[in-house]
């Protein structure tokens, strides 16, 4: 049984930022305390692509290298055809429900940061995202969101 963490693009974004924000720091201690820990990190490819789009985007080199550095030091999940299956029933299933996440030509990071974490965990897996949109990532069934600074206390009170 692992304990595994996705890092959301709310989070990813965060602990890339400049060392010289407070927000920064304080969230680059979070992941170290959730690392020590000895939980599974993950970089989500699709967490990945907002997070570096935006970065390409501003110019921001020293961003991309940390998040560069991010990519090396945890597990990096690529995107496979399972986890984007596993999206598109997702989306549909809460499209269907009246409870979408996205817009109807959206292409939904939600959902597949959703099929990307159930595609990627065993049976026995103990899997959390880690977020700062918890009202999207929680309509997934099955999906475990938390907010990444409320799992600090969360790992204090369960161990993980």
């Amino acid at each position: 049984m692992a304990r595994i963490v996705l890092l959301d693009s709310g989070p990813l974004g965060l602990v890339s930022g400049s060392p010289r924000k407070p927000a920064v720091t304080q969230y680059q201690a979070w992941l170290l305390s959730l690392e020590l820990s000895g939980a599974d990190i993950v970089v989500p490819e699709i967490a990945d692509y907002e997070v570096r789009r935006e970065l390409v985007r501003a110019g921001a080199s020293a961003g991309l290298r940390r998040l560069d550095q991010l990519q090396r030091r945890f597990l990096y999940l690529p995107i496979t055809t399972g986890a984007m299956r596993r999206a598109c029933d997702f989306w549909a299933l809460l499209r269907n429900a009246g409870v979408p996440t996205s817009g109807p030509q959206d292409l939904d990071a939600g959902a597949i940061l959703a099929g990307q974490a159930v595609a990627a965990a065993g049976p026995f897996d103990v899997l959390t995202i880690a977020t700062t949109n918890l009202r999207h990532l929680s309509r997934f069934p099955g999906i475990d969101a938390k907010n990444c600074l409320a799992l600090a206390s969360w790992r204090a009170r369960t161990g993980v």
